[in-house]
């Protein structure tokens, strides 16, 4: 007798991340994008917005990050290892927060996810070499399953490193240093390199071959079209066998 999988579709709402530098302008194509949609989702903002304006563990957690960088604008203190995990206890408050609004069915858009944190940890422990960053990113991905499930889709918005430098520095109102640009550049080249290492969650739109009118249309598709066909969301030490996260659910076979 053969023992094959019950279908369960989950009820759940779909959990997306929009990544990339900063300054290719995520957050403006995003908003554009999801202004478009029927039922708004939830937006949580990146790393630098929640750290003023969320209280909790969360906020603690990046303030002392902060307090640490001493005023780096990429939050590097010296101890990438240990930032590291400090950023994903961050995203796993991140999803303990969310986890009733995904359960009502709502679509959760988070302003960068556990692929920030690979690749720029990933850069710190290799500068210059971007093959090995490449390799320790996508350790580092893997290591971050161990917290918290990955989004169900993964959006990286790139562009020209200068433009993106130049973007950055007029909206923030300040200079980059030249290590500080030579990072942002580094950073660039990894995230284009990151979506090859899982292409079924990743979609990438590059602002060099589209205008804004079309890069924001492209994400509110995929934005749209990630509600469908969804698995259960399952504690990472507790694998398929235990309850879903959303909807309560737990896997059992059926006789063929």
């Amino acid at each position: 007798m053969m023992i094959t999988p019950v279908r369960h579709s989950c009820t759940r709402g779909p959990l997306i991340s929009v990544e990339g530098v900063t300054g290719v302008g995520k957050t403006y194509l995003t908003t554009r994008a999801v202004r478009a949609l029927d039922g708004e989702p939830l937006m949580m903002e990146a790393f630098s917005q929640q750290a003023s304006e969320r209280p909790g563990l969360g906020k603690a957690l990046l303030r002392a990050l902060r307090k640490a960088s001493t005023g780096d604008p990429f939050l590097r203190g010296g101890t990438p290892l240990a930032e590291a995990l400090i950023l994903l206890a961050i995203k796993r408050y991140d999803l303990d927060t969310i986890i009733p609004e995904l359960s009502n069915g709502r679509t959760v858009v988070e302003g960068r996810s556990i692929d920030t944190t690979a690749v720029c940890q990933a850069l710190q422990l290799h500068p210059m070499d971007p093959d090995a960053a490449l390799e320790t990113a996508a350790s580092l991905l893997e290591f971050a399953t161990c917290y918290r499930p990955p989004p169900d889709l993964t959006i990286l918005v790139t562009d020209d490193a200068r433009e993106a430098v130049e973007r950055a520095q007029r909206r923030d109102r300040r200079i980059f240093t030249t290590e500080q640009a030579t990072f942002m550049r580094e950073a660039c080249a990894l995230y284009e390199r990151l979506p090859a290492t899982d292409p079924a969650r990743h979609r990438v739109v590059d602002r060099r071959s589209m205008d804004e009118y079309e890069a924001a249309e492209q994400i509110r598709a995929w934005i749209h079209d990630a509600g469908t066909s969804l698995g259960c969301l399952h504690e990472p030490w507790q694998g398929s066998g235990g309850r879903c996260m959303c909807c309560g659910h737990r896997e059992e076979s059926a006789a063929a």
